[in-house]
């Protein structure tokens, strides 16, 4: 979601450190993460009680939160694989047309691998996140730069990703169908191009569908993907995976069908893992039944929290994480432990799947985007994302004029008390409700009118407010 969304960015490592974490990366894309438990002690770690089972256990890292040690020792204690929360995105990977940027990447990769863990790649081809330039294309153009995306960012990671989400977020809340999208207006078939591009790029990693509201059963949007998948497979087009995101809130609450849900997709003959798994509250009881629903199906290979810490979190007014803000281990915690300690080595394979049912979830409006007028050399575009209870996210296109700008600021106040939880491709500051964003280091020239984007996740009600754009 992302923010199957959250940010960050940083430093390239030394050249010594790039080419151990290759090293290291190949071997830990072709073997699990082996962890020795001993056979009379229950395992204490999240990692070593999934391995157990064949399972992982993993978080999404930022690479802005890696010099925090207390952040660190978390992540590295009981985690087993890694996904980077803005960091492999479309605008993070390729800012300008052609060109590759992995420094903060890299550096998630490079920790994860140097701390024997494995990563997955998030996110190839998605509607969000794309840099300006991107936007500003369509049709056969498009399609190329799709295409030529995917594969050089897994040129760049080949045979050191163990799996990719090739395409993320591709389906409609309410009916069901296709979302509407830049993307999706190339053609029906730019999903099913993406996946063919990826497997010719890198045939040893496994390639994933992923999506958010896709965990109830009876869901339309559910049975959409449902029946993309099945229709993949029998046509031979490669799939290996589905992700349920699993953002558990009071709007798309978890229910005990998310069981028959996880099974219906795995008897379609791909694996199953919970990518971003998040629940508001951070209920035991929840906790303890999501996992138990992936050890009860033999190819849900394995659950990925979407951050570590409370404070981490892109919505972390909802507290839905396994540790509090000071890094404390919460009941929930306690809860998945157990669950996951209490598993045999085997599980049971997954039964035919059920008949299709309809009803759809609860969707939040998005607000109309507010923009600016052109205010020195520059104009501004805020629009609402995605929006939860307590929390929205946001994406902000800055565009240069009839002339070029080197370096940008935009300003705006907000009207109820948000507060910022993230923000990426940019740098914050801010005083009471007023916020100023300067450009990051590599997004501060943009050719005459032409654009860049920035996004951030926040605290408190939707907004839209109207905002300004300035350029030195």
């Amino acid at each position: 979601m992302d923010t199957d969304a959250t940010p960050s960015r940083l430093r390239r490592p030394r050249r010594g450190r790039v080419l151990l974490a290759g090293a290291l990366g190949v071997l830990g894309a072709i073997t699990a993460v082996a962890v020795s438990v001993p056979a009379d002690a229950a395992a204490s770690t999240l990692g070593a009680a999934a391995a157990q089972s064949g399972r992982y256990f993993g978080t999404a890292i930022s690479a802005s939160k890696l010099g925090d040690s207390a952040y660190t020792t978390i992540a590295n204690r009981e985690f087993t694989m890694v996904t980077a929360e803005n960091e492999m995105k479309i605008d993070a990977t390729e800012p300008n047309q052609g060109q590759f940027n992995f420094t903060s990447a890299d550096q998630i990769y490079n920790w994860a691998v140097q701390n024997g863990k494995q990563v997955r790649g998030h996110t190839l081809a998605w509607h969000s996140q794309q840099p300006g330039w991107m936007q500003s294309l369509s049709g056969s153009a498009l399609r190329q730069a799709m295409i030529n995306h995917i594969n050089g960012v897994m040129a760049h990671y080949k045979g050191k990703i163990y799996a990719w989400d090739v395409v993320n977020e591709a389906f409609d809340d309410g009916s069901g169908g296709r979302r509407d999208s830049n993307l999706q207006r190339t053609g029906d078939d730019w999903i099913e191009v993406a996946f063919r591009t990826a497997r010719a790029a890198d045939p040893a990693a496994k390639l994933c569908y992923n999506d958010y509201n896709i965990d109830n059963w009876t869901w339309a949007k559910t049975q959409g993907v449902y029946n993309m998948v099945k229709d993949f497979k029998q046509r031979g087009v490669p799939i290996d995976c589905v992700g349920l995101q699993g953002h558990f809130n009071s709007g798309s609450a978890y229910n005990s069908n998310f069981r028959t849900t996880l099974q219906s997709f795995a008897a379609l003959g791909v694996d199953v893992a919970i990518t971003e798994l998040d629940v508001e509250g951070a209920s035991a009881t929840t906790y303890a039944n999501i996992v138990n629903d992936c050890l009860a199906v033999s190819r849900c290979v394995g659950i990925t929290t979407w951050g570590v810490r409370d404070s981490d979190s892109w919505r972390s007014s909802q507290t839905p994480l396994l540790f509090d803000g000071d890094g404390n281990k919460k009941p929930a915690y306690t809860a998945v432990l157990d669950a996951l300690n209490a598993a045999g080595p085997n599980t049971s394979p997954s039964p035919t799947p059920p008949v299709s049912p309809s009803p759809t979830p609860p969707v939040s409006p998005s607000p109309s985007p507010s923009s600016s007028p052109v205010t020195g050399a520059c104009s501004a575009t805020l629009t609402t994302i995605n929006s939860w209870p307590g929390g929205f996210q946001s994406e902000v296109t800055v565009r240069a004029g009839s002339s070029a700008i080197n370096g940008w600021t935009v300003k705006w106040t907000w009207p109820g008390g948000q507060t910022f939880s993230s923000l990426w491709n940019g740098t914050q500051s801010v005083s009471g409700s007023s916020v100023t964003v300067r450009n990051a280091p590599y997004n501060g020239s943009i050719a005459a009118g032409s654009s860049t984007t920035f996004g951030f996740t926040a605290n408190g009600t939707a907004a839209t407010p109207s905002v300004t754009c300035t350029s030195p």
